[in-house]
C-alpha cells in the first residue's frame, strides 16, 4: 500500500498540472478578472474596463481586422457570430474563386489542414517527423559518419533521444493512469454499494468501518485522491484520454496529413485546403477569439478586450505540431486579405522549414501588419531554447512588428509568473494574464483555460483597441506604446517558471511588465496629440 500511495501522490500532482493547463474552473477570481484594474479591483488585470469607463467613453472607433491562426473558430457562437469576418468579394458555396485570391468560397477565412475529403485533427510532433525522416537515412549504417562535420546526424541523435524518452514516458504514464482509472472505478463501485449512494463525498466515505481489506483500500485510495486534488471524482479518465492523444502525436506510422492532398515536398504550394474554418475541434481558437473581441454589449457570456473588431479565422494548427508550410501560407493569406493584426497562439521546438515562416513574417512586417505570439508553455527560457515560430530570422535580424508574450496570474505573489510560461529577458517582451481565463468555447459555452495561448490574445486585443481608436498610429508605434505602458513589476520576487528559485520579475521579459489597456490608451492619446501637432506644423 505504501508504494501505491507514493506512486499515486506523484501521478496526482502530474495530472493536476496537465489538466490545469488545459482549463480550470476559474472560481478563485471573478470570471472577468483579466479586464479589471489592479488598484480598484485588487487583481492584476489589464484595466480594460477602466479604459472604457474613462478615456474611451463616447470616443469613436473604426473596425479592425484580426486574423486568428489557430485550431479553428466557432463562427456561430453567440458571443462571436456578429464579429466574424465576411469576405464580401466571395459568393458563398458557388464553387468559384470569385475574388481571384486563389481560395474558393473563402467567405469567412480558410483552412490549410483540410480538403473536400475531410480535415486533419491530430498530427505528429515536429521532432517525431524529423526523427522518422532521418531514421530512414541513418539507422542502418551510421558508423562511418563524422559527427563533427555532420549537423544533420547530430540533429538525428538529438531527436531520436527526445523521441525515445518522450514515448517511453507517455506510454508509462498511460499505463499508470489506466490502472488508476480502473482502481477508481472498482473502489467507487464498492463504496457506492456500501453507502447505498449514486455519488461520493469524502465525508460520507470516512464514516464507513474498515470491515474488510476492500473497504480499507477504497477509503485510503479516495482519501489520497481528495488530499491532492480536492475531490474524490475520477480525474484519471481524463488523464487516460490526454495520454492516448499524446501517443497519437508520437505515432510514426500515422498518415494524418494525406487527407489534405497537397504535395509536402512543394513548399511554395498555394491554394490547398478548404473553407471549413471550424474544423473537428475549434475550442482553442474560439477561446482565443473571445478574449480578443467577444461582443461587449450583448449582456451574455463575456466581454472581449477590443470592442470593434472582425475576426478572420485561419485554421492551420492541429492537435499536435503545425507545419511550417501551413503557417507561412496562413500569414500570407491574412495579410493579403486585409488583416491588420495576426494572433498566433501556438508553437513548437523544431522548425525544419523556418525560412518559409521567416519570409511570410517579413512580408507581414513590410505590409504593416502586427504579429502577436504566445511564448509557449514549456517553462523554458526562449533566450536559450528557441520556440518557433520566432521573430528572430535565420540571418539574426528581427521582425519589428512582432510582440512575444508570457503568461501571468491574478495575484502578485511568488506565483505571479505562471508556473508553465516560457520566459526570456531578450525573447519575451512582456507578460499578460494567462491563468484561469474565462472565454468562449464551442456551442455557446464558456470555460476557463490556462496558457500563453490566452496571454497573447490579451495583447492582440489591446493592439486592436489602439488601432481602432487611434488609426493614425503605425504598427511599430502601437508596439512601442504597449511595451512602454506596461505596468512594471521588475523588482517583485517570483518563482522562475517550473522551479522554486526566486528571481526578480524583470528577469523574465524585456519590460518586466504586464500589459495594461488603460495605460496604453493614455499613452496613445499623447502620441496622437503629438502627431497631430507635427502635422499642423507641416
Amino acid at each position: 500500500m505504501r508504494g501505491l500511495i507514493i506512486t499515486l501522490f506523484v501521478i496526482l500532482i502530474s495530472i493536476h498540472n496537465i489538466i490545469a493547463q488545459k482549463g480550470s474552473d476559474g472560481k478563485s477570481e471573478p470570471n472577468n478578472w483579466f479586464l479589471l484594474d489592479p488598484k480598484q479591483d485588487k487583481v492584476e488585470g489589464t484595466s480594460t474596463e477602466k479604459a472604457y469607463n474613462t478615456i474611451l467613453k463616447n470616443k469613436k472607433s473604426t473596425i479592425v481586422l484580426v486574423a486568428v491562426i489557430d485550431s479553428g473558430v466557432d463562427i456561430y457562437h453567440e458571443d462571436l457570430k456578429d464579429i466574424i469576418w465576411i469576405n464580401e468579394d466571395e459568393i458563398d458555396n458557388n464553387g468559384i474563386d470569385d475574388d481571384l485570391n486563389g481560395y474558393i468560397d473563402d467567405v469567412n477565412g480558410w483552412n490549410f489542414i483540410g480538403s473536400q475529403s475531410g480535415n486533419v485533427h491530430f498530427e505528429t510532433y515536429e521532432y517525431a517527423r524529423i526523427y522518422k525522416k532521418l531514421d530512414e537515412k541513418y539507422s542502418t549504417d551510421s558508423a562511418h559518419i563524422d559527427t563533427i562535420d555532420n549537423p544533420e546526424y547530430l540533429l538525428y541523435k538529438e531527436v531520436k533521444k527526445k523521441y525515445t524518452e518522450e514515448y517511453s514516458e507517455v506510454a508509462e504514464n498511460l499505463d499508470y493512469f489506466r490502472q488508476l482509472d480502473y482502481n477508481h472505478t472498482i473502489y467507487s463501485s464498492i463504496l457506492k454499494k456500501k453507502l447505498n449512494q449514486d455519488s461520493l463525498e469524502l465525508e460520507s466515505i470516512l464514516t464507513l468501518a474498515d470491515e474488510d481489506s476492500s473497504v480499507y483500500n477504497a477509503k485510503r485510495f479516495m482519501k489520497i485522491v481528495n488530499q491532492y486534488y480536492g475531490s474524490v471524482d475520477n480525474i484519471f479518465a481524463e488523464a487516460v484520454e490526454l495520454y492516448e492523444e499524446e501517443l497519437k502525436n508520437l505515432d510514426l506510422q500515422a498518415d494524418y496529413r494525406s487527407v489534405v492532398g497537397d504535395d509536402l515536398t512543394n513548399l511554395t504550394e498555394k491554394g490547398y485546403g478548404n473553407n471549413d474554418v471550424l474544423g473537428p475541434d475549434p475550442s482553442h481558437g474560439t477561446h482565443v477569439s473571445g478574449i480578443i473581441g467577444a461582443i461587449r454589449t450583448n449582456d451574455i457570456g463575456i466581454k472581449g478586450i477590443a470592442d470593434n473588431v472582425r475576426i478572420m479565422p485561419i485554421r492551420a494548427v492541429p492537435e499536435g505540431d503545425e507545419r511550417d508550410k501551413d503557417v507561412a501560407n496562413a500569414i500570407y493569406y491574412a495579410v493579403d486579405n486585409g488583416a491588420q493584426i495576426i494572433n498566433m497562439s501556438f508553437g513548437k521546438q523544431y522548425s525544419p522549414n523556418k525560412h518559409l515562416v521567416d519570409s511570410a513574417a517579413r512580408y507581414a512586417e513590410k505590409k504593416g501588419v502586427l504579429i502577436v505570439h504566445g511564448a509557449g508553455n514549456e517553462e523554458l527560457s526562449i533566450d536559450s531554447v528557441t520556440h518557433y515560430p520566432s521573430r528572430v530570422l535565420s540571418n539574426g535580424e528581427e521582425i519589428t512588428t512582432w510582440i512575444e508574450v508570457g503568461a501571468s496570474a491574478s495575484k502578485t505573489n511568488k506565483e505571479f509568473a505562471s508556473d508553465f510560461s516560457n520566459y526570456g529577458k531578450k525573447g519575451v517582451d512582456l507578460f499578460a494574464p494567462g491563468v484561469s481565463i474565462y472565454s468562449a468555447t464551442p456551442d455557446n459555452s464558456y470555460e476557463a483555460y490556462n496558457g500563453t495561448s490566452m496571454a497573447a490574445p490579451m495583447v492582440t486585443g489591446v493592439a486592436a483597441l489602439l488601432i481602432s481608436y487611434y488609426p493614425e498610429l503605425t504598427p511599430v508605434e502601437i508596439k512601442e506604446i504597449i511595451l512602454a505602458s506596461a505596468v512594471i513589476h521588475g523588482k517583485r520576487k517570483v518563482y522562475r517558471p517550473g522551479t522554486s528559485e526566486l528571481i526578480s520579475f524583470s528577469e523574465l521579459s524585456k519590460t518586466g511588465g504586464i500589459v495594461n489597456t488603460y495605460e496604453a490608451v493614455k499613452m496613445a492619446e499623447e502620441y496622437s496629440r503629438d502627431k497631430a501637432k507635427i502635422d499642423i506644423l507641416k
